[in-house]
């Protein structure tokens, strides 16, 4: 392995692969880091060739693996917990199965991932974790489990600075509105008018604007911006 490789801080992204993830991937890349991607599959995706981006195919809905994932990766300088879904199931036709589902992959699996990545950064003393949560996480939303799953990341960014800040990692979220991904699909037109008419500018968020505010907190804000959500909604909830 050539020295320069060996001297690049190494980033994990989960659902790096497209939307959301897929930019912060790119800035990663265009910023010289080594990049670990956890998807779970990998079809079209653009840095299936690059030396720099090692991808592992898992899904995370499987909790209980995620220890022994992480040991495998070995030390992580930055997590970046991005993988999520979003259902349009009505709360009374919730399934048991979509709800424990949707609440591993929001919420249980990125505190697996905290907890595991979190030992090695302890060790060295110096760390970044960054959570995609969700303006659902604070004023409700229609799928009330991604409401709660992401209200919950909210909640757990906090905790875990609490625990892990005085052992020099930083850890926050960001708290996005819609943003232009496929998960905007999902979303009903009423529904889409109505946030497009509540914000400055009449659009949705891109998807770059998020990833680089995951990496100004993944890399150079200041450590004294911890435990914190930022929102990027363009005024839809004004706080």
């Amino acid at each position: 392995m050539k020295e320069e490789e060996v001297m690049k801080k190494v980033v994990l992204i989960t659902g790096g692969n497209k939307g959301i993830g897929l930019e912060v991937t790119r800035i990663f890349v265009q910023n010289n880091f080594k990049v670990i991607v956890i998807a779970r599959d990998y079809n079209n995706f653009e840095f299936n060739e690059n030396d720099d981006v090692e991808k592992i195919e898992y899904d995370i809905s499987n909790i209980y693996g995620i220890k022994d994932l992480v040991r495998t990766i070995g030390n992580v300088d930055i997590l970046i917990n991005n993988a999520g879904i979003m259902n349009a199931i009505p709360y009374d036709n919730y399934s048991k199965e979509n709800m424990d589902k949707i609440m591993n992959i929001n919420l249980y699996a990125p505190i697996e991932f905290i907890i595991q990545v979190s030992k090695s950064m302890i060790e060295v003393g110096t760390g970044r974790i960054v959570n995609t949560a969700s303006i659902a996480g604070q004023i409700g939303h229609p799928d009330i489990w991604y409401g709660v799953s992401k209200a919950g990341i909210i909640n757990a960014t906090k905790s875990f600075a609490k625990l892990l800040g005085p052992k020099g990692i930083v850890i926050n979220a960001v708290a996005p509105g819609p943003v232009e991904t496929d998960m905007l699909s999902i979303i009903p037109e009423d529904r889409k008018k109505s946030i497009q008419n509540s914000v400055f500018t009449n659009r949705f968020a891109k998807a770059e604007e998020v990833s680089q505010t995951i990496y100004w907190l993944a890399t150079n804000c200041p450590e004294y911006i911890n435990g914190t959500c930022i929102d990027i909604n363009n005024g839809a909830f004004p706080r």
